[in-house]
């Protein structure tokens, strides 16, 4: 079963962290079989929703999702980041 990796960012505290977490994280994932399906910030937003920088990829499964955030690649990314953002970041697992 298919596993999305969901990543909203509450809050950016420092551009060019993320821009070098992305550099290397977009790699990674993919390496890992992730595929990036959403980047960016939303059109709109209804209810509770904020305007706040969201990726979405999809992995195999949530096996894949973890070993991929498990990597060493993946790993470096996250050293790179270091504090630049605060994320939420979940594995969900697909409906079908």
């Amino acid at each position: 079963m298919s596993a999305y990796w969901i990543s909203i960012y509450r809050e950016i505290t420092d551009e060019a962290k993320v821009a070098a977490y992305a550099e290397l994280a977009g790699p990674a994932l993919r390496a890992a079989g992730g595929t990036f399906v959403v980047r960016g910030l939303p059109e709109q937003t209804y209810e509770a929703g904020e305007v706040t920088r969201t990726v979405v990829s999809v992995f195999d499964s949530v096996d894949a999702a973890r070993a991929a955030h498990d990597s060493p690649a993946y790993q470096e990314a996250l050293a790179a980041l270091d504090g630049g953002a605060v994320r939420d970041l979940r594995i969900v697992p697909g409906a079908e």
